[in-house]
């Protein structure tokens, strides 16, 4: 089992820049397929970004595509959710989350598909 905690999130002015950080324990996370994903006050929670297990294919939501940027870094067993060009509809609670999935190759989009989650920071996107 793999436990997730977050980084601290923020508050940011529109066009500002805000990465968060999610360092695993328990296990290491090149062993999972990873994603972010998001809930606004009012909203189901969303796809935001992914990888495949070991971080060899990504996968972005439309909305945050070539402004958001996935990464993995093995020796500090974290993930990273670089965020640039912040808009204020980005503004809502992000959460980091592993899946056991059995295919290495495969990206998950879907919540169903994740088996743990970190406890969720906020980031708040001023206009």
């Amino acid at each position: 089992q793999v436990q997730l905690v977050e980084s601290e999130g923020g508050l940011v002015q529109a066009g500002g820049s805000l990465r968060l950080s999610c360092a695993a324990s328990g296990r290491t996370l090149s062993s999972y397929a990873m994603g972010w994903f998001r809930q606004a006050p009012g909203k189901e929670r969303e796809f935001v970004a992914a990888f495949s297990r070991g971080g060899s294919t990504t996968a972005y939501a439309d909305s945050v595509k070539g402004r958001f940027i996935v990464s993995l870094d093995n020796a500090k067993n974290t993930v990273y959710l670089q965020m640039n060009s912040l808009k204020p509809e980005d503004t809502a609670v992000y959460y980091c989350a592993a899946a056991r999935g059995s295919n290495p190759s495969v990206v998950y989009s879907s919540l169903v598909q994740y088996d743990y989650w970190g406890q969720g920071t906020q980031v708040t996107v001023s206009s």
